[in-house]
């Protein structure tokens, strides 16, 4: 080990610490090769924008005089319903849930235009929202209805608590029939018409610790804005797949469950979007510092797009219905950024859902945060699953 956190977290309070993004440090390997650079570096900023459909809040509604139980009852923010099966005063709402009334896909492709991602935006822009509910009255809880406008200010607790985001690599969705179809990855083309991925690449968090070993459970990140942390694995948590030589994973793998303070976040960094013919989602923003333990860290932040693969698949009958051999193919994150992949033997143009702009920017935040001291980093109090130095849970 060339430095622990605590001697990272010390050169921070001095103003000492030396930090670049996970952009930057490739230029400064390849100036300087691996081991000169971790010598040199204490930390290395990654970032990630893009829609992150399991995400969600939860609240802790203030009482009025005569209280009510929610618990058992039903619970409406702006008409969408949110869970209620917790105590009297705490509901969670789901980024994808969507008002009773909606038509979704009843006339295809529906368009969405509202959800529960809009009511979480409406919130940290700092808007009230109607708070209907319903409830069957007991004699500790004799109310039986409430119908308010309510923002942050009534609330005790407002907690992002998302038990998936931050996908470690992703498929690269295509259409090989001769309709236009609709997904999760966007309006797919007939015939090979387009190629969506969703990935910041060399810039992603888990791309850059591809076997786990800096972020665990309880390591401090740039959430929504605000700072939260990584809680769990995140659900469908798979490290074992195919990985490259240097371990990065070739499909889909590792995933994060996270948490932060809703209040303290920013609607720059939390953006409800509609997917037409799928549904309504949350675009959320978040960044991990990468902390510089050792050359093999400093080997991994360094790894560039060309050196990062995703597969393609088809979401005509392949993922839909599990048809198929495998992925169509294998491209890098440079083939896919360069605006356009071959394929079949056909120029497929591609599409981008995760913003590397919005990446970068994160990055760049975080690491001015980190230099001007105001945010340290944590170590980890668990591993994470994985396929090498993983601890089980």
């Amino acid at each position: 080990m060339i430095r622990s956190i605590e001697e990272i977290n010390q050169k921070i309070r001095e103003g000492r610490v030396v930090v670049y993004t996970a952009e930057e440090i490739i230029d400064v390997v390849r100036e300087k090769g691996v081991s000169a650079a971790a010598r040199e570096v204490d930390v290395v900023t990654t970032g990630t924008f893009s829609p992150m459909c399991s995400s969600g809040a939860y609240f802790n509604i203030k009482q009025p005089k005569i209280k009510i139980k929610m618990g058992g009852g039903t619970a409406y923010l702006d008409r969408v319903p949110a869970y209620a099966g917790f105590a009297a005063a705490d509901i969670y709402l789901g980024a994808t849930a969507l008002p009773d009334q909606a038509p979704r896909n009843a006339r295809h492709p529906g368009e969405f235009p509202f959800g529960g991602a809009h009511v979480i935006e409406a919130l940290v822009s700092g808007k009230k929202v109607t708070l209907t509910a319903s409830a069957y009255g007991t004699d500790c809880y004799p109310a039986l209805e409430r119908d308010e406008e309510i923002g942050f200010e009534d609330m005790n607790e407002a907690v992002l608590f998302n038990p998936r985001n931050c996908y470690q690599n992703y498929n690269v969705a295509v259409n090989l029939s001769d309709k236009t179809i609709y997904t999760y990855m966007g309006v797919l083309r007939p015939n090979l018409g387009n190629a969506n991925y969703c990935s910041a690449g060399q810039l992603s968090p888990l791309l850059n610790d591809p076997l786990y070993r800096t972020i665990g459970i309880g390591t401090r990140i740039f959430l929504g804005g605000g700072k939260g942390y990584v809680v769990w694995p995140g659900t469908q948590h798979n490290p074992n797949v195919p990985r490259t030589e240097t371990g990065a994973p070739k499909k889909p793998s590792g995933t994060l469950a996270v948490m932060g303070d809703l209040k303290k976040m920013s609607p720059a960094w939390l953006r409800a979007l509609s997917f037409v013919g799928y549904g309504v989602t949350l675009s959320v923003g978040i960044g991990i510092p990468i902390p510089i333990l050792d050359e093999e860290v400093m080997k991994h932040v360094s790894v560039t797009d060309a050196e990062l693969w995703a597969p393609v698949v088809d979401y005509s009958r392949d993922y839909p219905y599990g048809e198929g051999g495998g992925p169509l193919a294998e491209v890098t994150y440079a083939q896919l950024k360069s605006g356009r992949i071959e394929l079949m033997g056909k120029q497929v143009p591609t599409g981008a859902f995760s913003s590397i702009l919005k990446a970068r920017e994160i990055a760049g935040i975080l690491k001015d945060w980190i230099r001007k001291g105001n945010f340290e980093l944590t170590s980890k109090v668990a591993s994470l699953p994985g396929v090498k130095g993983g601890e089980a849970l």
